[in-house]
């Protein structure tokens, strides 16, 4: 089953695109789930299901605040 996921955040697939990255952006949620390769900026819908079929990990979100 899919996670849950939010707006931007970011996804490691199995396989890897055609421009190398294993990572991507999630930039729509509903029936279909939008993706943003963080490579080379490409978009993608995928149906929730193959997008279960495909997933490998959700990353955890960068923060925006330095560490000390």
């Amino acid at each position: 089953m899919l996670p849950d996921l939010n707006l931007r955040d970011t996804v490691r697939l199995r396989k890897p695109h055609p421009c190398g990255s294993y990572e991507w952006t999630v930039t729509r949620l509903g029936a279909d789930i939008g993706l943003e390769c963080r490579g080379c900026g490409r978009r993608v819908l995928l149906t929730r299901r193959e997008l279960a079929r495909r997933l490998k990990a959700v990353l955890p979100k960068e923060s925006d605040e330095p560490k000390e």
